[in-house]
């Protein structure tokens, strides 16, 4: 059995497995998938009787078995080596994709979960009456539980998409999950988690609180952990922006740290050193501006590699005429790859489109830069 799945972001991209957690499916991640397949290949698969898949046999499950339902996807799909961010179930099942394939996952996101959620005996029995009575009856209850009162007022299709996932959700499938949350204990295994972990608690979750959390994350090492305000259990829909904002700047690092990293990669060292020098109170909030919007935000995008971007920053330089940063970036140019015969193709190319006069002068500041030593870069 092959489990539900979809993909978003591109195919060169690393990959992102997110997994949802228990009574929803993919649909509950549609907040965060617009920034996060911007720079991942982002998989989502469903649990066992959630969100099309089927279950493969009456329960109870195992948490070990629904991570072998993702490794088995990740193997139809040929992905080795992944991150992964989980949700209340999918967070149980990230943990122990991390604590017993520590060599394929990357880095670790944990919303709203915890290692040991007992007694077994309420699971038992939420498990015996969504045999009874399907999982469409769990509806007030859980909506209470997973929003903050007040929040679903003025949002009708918040919470009909919601109802919708659950009551589509196979009752067998439910209650199997119900049976391995209630007979997991991962507290054993947490301390083999090599991937970079981030904890991500709502406020108000009257699941898994933040002080839940907290015993979780401290087995976790070398663990971070976020607190998400004015959201309850699934915080990822309540509270979009924040939770997108840590997840990205957990596996990508923040803005300003992967920008520093490219800005110093395609101008240099030196470059950098000296820009910084300079620095001033004055010009700081513009400096910190462009390393994290341009080069943190822009130049990491995976949807053109940075050879490909240097290329265009030649043409719109050449194009503008601003010969300062056409220098710096000839050299950048060099770093990523270019050779002096592919800069005078392209600086040809844009004397088609951008006129011979401003072709020309680059040219000249070609000339110059080119002849130059690198090392004295």
């Amino acid at each position: 059995m092959t489990n539900a799945y979809r993909i978003d972001g591109p195919a060169e991209a690393p990959v992102l497995v997110m997994l949802n957690s228990l009574g929803t499916a993919a649909e509950m991640w549609d907040p965060q998938i617009p920034a996060l397949a911007a720079r991942y290949r982002v998989i989502r698969i469903e649990h066992r009787g959630h969100g099309g898949t089927r279950p493969p046999a009456p329960g109870p499950y195992a948490i070990g078995e629904l991570g072998g339902d993702v490794l088995e996807v990740l193997t139809t799909l040929g992905v080795e080596h992944f991150s992964v961010c989980g949700l209340s179930l999918g967070g149980m099942v990230a943990m122990w994709l991390a604590a017993n394939h520590p060599e394929r996952v990357e880095s670790l996101v944990v919303a709203c979960s915890a290692a040991e959620l007992g007694p077994a005996s309420g699971w038992q029995e939420r498990a015996a009456a969504v045999r009874k009575d399907g999982t469409r009856a769990l509806g007030p209850t859980l909506l209470g539980r997973w929003f903050t009162p007040g929040f679903l007022d003025q949002r009708a299709q918040v919470s009909e998409s919601v109802m919708g996932m659950l009551a589509a959700a196979s009752a067998e499938g439910y209650a199997g999950c119900c049976e391995a949350i209630g007979a997991m204990d991962l507290r054993p295994d947490l301390g083999r988690i090599t991937a970079p972990a981030l904890l991500i608690a709502g406020a108000q979750d009257p699941v898994t609180p933040p002080a839940k959390m907290l015993e979780t994350q401290q087995l976790i090492p070398g663990s971070a952990m976020v607190i998400i305000p004015h959201a309850a259990h699934l915080a990822n829909i309540e509270q979009p922006a924040p939770f997108t904002e840590a997840v990205l700047n957990h596996l990508a690092g923040l803005p300003a740290h992967r920008g520093e990293a490219v800005r110093r990669a395609v101008l240099g060292d030196a470059h950098v050193n000296r820009s910084a020098g300079q620095a001033n109170s004055f010009n700081a909030g513009f400096v910190d501006m462009i390393t994290s919007f341009a080069w943190g935000e822009i130049w990491t995008r995976p949807g053109l590699d940075r050879k490909t971007r240097s290329a265009i920053t030649l043409a719109a330089l050449t194009a503008l005429g601003h010969h300062a940063e056409l220098e710096l970036h000839l050299r950048g140019a060099v770093r990523n790859g270019w050779s002096e015969e592919e800069i005078a193709e392209i600086l040809m190319h844009t004397a088609v489109y951008a006129g011979v006069p401003a072709a020309n002068a680059a040219f000249a500041v070609a000339k110059r830069v080119l002849s130059e030593d690198p090392a004295d870069w």
